[in-house]
């Protein structure tokens, strides 16, 4: 078809439908004309037949136009203009009777010309906007494309738009080929044309029996443990694993719903439900100076994030690796602009000269400590490293808090400082006993926040694992049976937030991790989500636990207990009994011994100092 004809018809289209409904409308009244010639004299009513016919069609076009059928986007429509066109129809004809029946009473129009002229003219408008619709929304599909087969997973509004974009759009690769609902009154029933065959528990079979490729989650407003729930049933097949995200977000970006399905993230497979900041943690930041130490690594980064959001009077990042502070430094820029009073320092929090010049001079009311060394196996391997920093880090930085009055004090703490069983461990255990020692003679408000992994930091094993799977595997985990607990890092962050507006002094916050996550399920699902099947395209080797590494982690001492906060993902421990002068004492003999490197002495001293710390080195043989 001429592209010139093609855009006439789009720029004249009002007056194109008008001039097909006029012609449909003229075909159906003298149609039935002819109907009934064979039983009427012709002759007779030739010159009413050509009167009526004129008014006919006029009482079509006026109704139609009035009503705005020439103005709807028929490729979008939906069963109110079916509805729109029907009632049209029926007014066009009501008042085409009501009127004839006035204007021509000495030769009437036979009553079966009103029915039936009303039901083609109907029925032929009806009909070519069927075609039209069907046209556009069906014409892609002979284009030659390659599309992926699918399953969707909830049959409601979302899933309805879904398949209206896709069959209306060209160039779409998904082919939708069922549906699952958990609503058993769906079941059987079609959506948009596509059947849905069972529940969500039928994934894995209709995944076989319908050779699907992708699994598209239709409901965004899926709860999280339901979504973990369906992903779970999901991964146990090859497919791909795509999700809609919440339609109300999409709304406001303005995207079409198609493009903004998204592959599942690891994420999704916790199950945890967001956290949501309080009025409380926003009165604790807004028009304070907070300091936030190791502001450029994956914690302290969105610390800096969440806090610049709350309106401090200054926010102040000091990290000793300049380049990860440069990156944090520059994306605050970007998006806060001149509304954050930002100050970005390099510092050693091991300088304890230079610590205090810092709070010296900015006078930090909240001080959000996050700078340690954190890989487990490297700091195995100096001892003396993960002393000096993380435990005489912290007492610089918490001393100093001290010395210059900061209001609040928070330690970002892990679950490895609970029965350590590595270095790093312990050392962060001595930093909780050493934030809960200055609360009775400081001003100061000291406290811990304890938790576990955080997906996709920098310690992490996620990054790990996508490195692997991008080079083509092994995937390497330590153990088949090894669990931890898992959180993402702004919902981590939220956490430490919260549990800092709640602290009241020596306390030690653990925050609720949820269900512990097997890293070997871990590796398989990621290695599923890039469109690779686990042991065939991608091997996950076995190397045996590493020194100081734990099959399991744990949240709490079993002397500490555990109480109930105002946030139900939050519990706070019992301060422990301490001798605080001969902790102190034996923290002056670490600070010395870790200065001659001597690596069995500072095992001996951190065994002294934490008696829970077992150092052993587990290794176990994989074939």
């Amino acid at each position: 078809m001429p592209a010139f004809f093609v855009d006439n018809v789009k720029k004249y289209r009002k007056q194109v439908l008008l001039i097909i409904d006029v012609l449909l409308s003229a075909g159906s009244y003298l149609l039935t004309w002819m109907l009934i010639a064979g039983r009427a004299d012709m002759n007779k009513y030739f010159s009413l037949l050509i009167a009526s016919c004129f008014f006919f069609v006029c009482c079509y076009a006026v109704v139609f136009g009035l009503m705005g059928m020439y103005d709807s986007l028929w490729r979008y429509a939906e069963i109110v203009e079916f509805f729109r066109c029907c009632v049209a129809s029926i007014i066009a004809v009501g008042i085409f009777t009501v009127c004839t029946l006035f204007l021509y009473r000495d030769l009437r129009i036979p009553i079966s010309v009103y029915g039936l002229s009303a039901m083609f003219a109907s029925v032929t408008t009806l009909v070519v906007r069927l075609v039209y619709r069907m046209y556009r929304n069906t014409k892609f599909q002979n284009l030659g494309i390659q599309r992926t087969r699918a399953l969707l997973v909830g049959a409601g509004d979302a899933a309805s738009t879904i398949l209206h974009e896709i069959q209306k759009t060209p160039g779409r690769d998904l082919h939708v080929v069922c549906a699952v609902d958990d609503d058993p009154a769906k079941i059987g029933r079609m959506i948009m044309g596509v059947q849905i065959l069972g529940n969500t528990a039928d994934i894995p079979t209709l995944v076989e029996q319908c050779e699907i490729d992708t699994i598209v989650i239709a409901i965004p407003t899926l709860k999280e443990a339901d979504k973990k729930r369906i992903l779970g049933i999901a991964s146990k097949t090859s497919c791909n694993i795509r999700i809609l995200p919440d339609i109300v977000k999409l709304i406001a970006d303005g995207s079409d719903l198609v493009s903004r399905i998204r592959d599942v993230k690891v994420e999704d497979l916790l199950g945890r439900e967001e956290v949501e900041l309080t009025s409380r943690t926003n009165e604790l930041i807004t028009g304070k100076t907070v300091l936030v130490t190791g502001g450029g690594g994956s914690i302290g980064s969105e610390l800096c994030r969440q806090i610049a959001t709350c309106a401090p009077l200054c926010l102040i990042i000091l990290d000793i690796y300049e380049n990860s502070a440069y990156d944090i430094q520059q994306e605050l820029i970007r998006k806060h602009g001149d509304n954050l009073n930002l100050k970005v320092l390099i510092a050693s929090v091991r300088d304890d000269e230079k610590i205090n010049s810092i709070f010296e001079e900015y006078r930090p009311d909240i001080v959000f400590h996050a700078a340690a060394h954190k890989h487990v196996p490297l700091m195995e391997d100096a001892p003396g490293e993960a002393v000096k920093n993380n435990v005489f880090g912290t007492y610089n930085v918490a001393a100093a808090a001290e010395m210059y009055g900061v209001k609040r004090f928070v330690l970002i703490s892990t679950d490895k400082a609970v029965n350590p069983t590595n270095v790093m461990g312990a050392t962060k255990r001595i930093c909780e006993m050493l934030v809960q020692s200055m609360v009775s003679s400081s001003k100061t408000t000291f406290v811990a926040v304890r938790f576990g992994n955080v997906l996709g930091s920098n310690g992490s094993v996620l990054p790990l694992f996508k490195k692997q799977v991008a080079e083509g595997g092994p995937v390497t985990v330590t153990d088949p049976d090894i669990v931890r607990y898992f959180m993402t890092i702004p919902e981590s962050v939220r956490l430490v937030l919260e549990a800092a507006s709640m602290a009241t002094g020596g306390n030690i916050f653990v925050l609720d991790m949820g269900d512990p996550v097997r890293i070997l399920d871990l590796a398989e699902n990621l290695i599923k989500m890039a469109g690779f099947t686990p042991y065939k395209d991608i091997p996950i080797t076995f190397t045996g636990l590493r020194p100081g590494e734990k099959l399991y982690e744990e949240l709490l001492l079993d002397e500490e207990g555990v109480e109930k906060t105002a946030n139900a993902q939050i519990y706070v421990g019992a301060p422990l009994k301490m001798d605080e002068e001969l902790f102190f004492e034996r923290l002056e003999e670490l600070r010395e011994i870790a200065h001659t490197n001597d690596s069995e002495k500072i095992l001996e001293m951190l065994k002294e100092m934490v008696p829970t710390f077992k150092h052993e080195v587990l290794t176990h043989d994989y074939e």
